[in-house]
């Protein structure tokens, strides 16, 4: 029988600027084993994944695998323009931990009340490659958050993170800086892959990134990540 999974989150699932982790996990299943449907949304914070579960309650899915917290993490980050996405996403609030804890919490009562799916809440990828630096400890932090609130509302908590954190360790990329990708970068990379056709791996390994292209979006490695957290999770739901 088809397991029916919905995959909920940001632009690392909409899959534009990253890898899609989604191709990758059904690669790794059966053929027929699963039918995954997308639900990302670029630049999306947990208050606006709340927003639109309507759609995912539709689709009566069997799983839910939820991915968000990444720009609300960025957005403790200095030189992040908060003010900007608060415009963009239109949020009623400047982000915060507490207000993303929050959100997730009520993202997970609601798929719960509203739906039968089994539902699983993956941890952070890492921000950047350097595991000391400010932008992966706000990935980690957040990543805390996320593994609490799972704790709390009795769901599964996949450790992306930490599986993404021993990558790097064996790795031991060069340091470079973390920096906010640009409006006008995410542009360039969109027209490098279309329009020159080259590959989101080709343009991480000329910057030097080990997981991602831009130090947020997935890479192969990195989507792959991502789609083993979920591979090795599915086999377990009804546990």
């Amino acid at each position: 029988m088809t397991t029916r999974v919905a995959c909920l989150g940001d632009s690392l699932t909409r899959a534009q600027l990253s890898v899609d982790y989604l191709d990758l996990l059904a690669r790794r299943r059966p053929p027929g084993d699963v039918r995954l449907t997308r639900h990302g949304v670029n630049g999306d914070f947990a208050h606006n994944l709340l927003g639109r579960l309507d759609a995912v309650v539709a689709e009566a899915p069997d799983v839910i695998t939820v991915l968000i917290g990444t720009n609300d993490a960025r957005a403790s980050l200095a030189g992040y323009a908060v003010e900007r996405a608060m415009q963009r996403k239109r949020l009623p609030e400047r982000p915060s931990a507490d207000w993303f804890r929050q959100c997730l919490g009520d993202v997970v009562e609601r798929l719960r009340t509203r739906t039968d799916a089994t539902i699983a809440l993956l941890t952070l990828p890492v921000l950047g490659q350097q595991l000391d630096g400010a932008a992966a400890r706000a990935s980690e932090a957040y990543s805390r958050v996320i593994a609490e609130v799972a704790a709390a509302h009795r769901v599964s908590c996949l450790p992306l993170h930490e599986r993404q954190t021993e990558e790097l360790r064996r790795a031991a990329p060069p340091p470079i800086p973390f920096r906010h990708p640009t409006p006008a970068a995410s542009i360039g990379v969109l027209a490098r892959r279309a329009l020159l056709r080259g590959s989101l791996d080709t343009i991480a390994r000329r910057r030097g990134l080990v997981l991602t292209t831009d130090h947020i979006h997935q890479n192969s490695r990195g989507a792959g990540l991502v789609a083993e957290v979920i591979d090795a999770w599915l086999p377990a739901r009804g546990a």
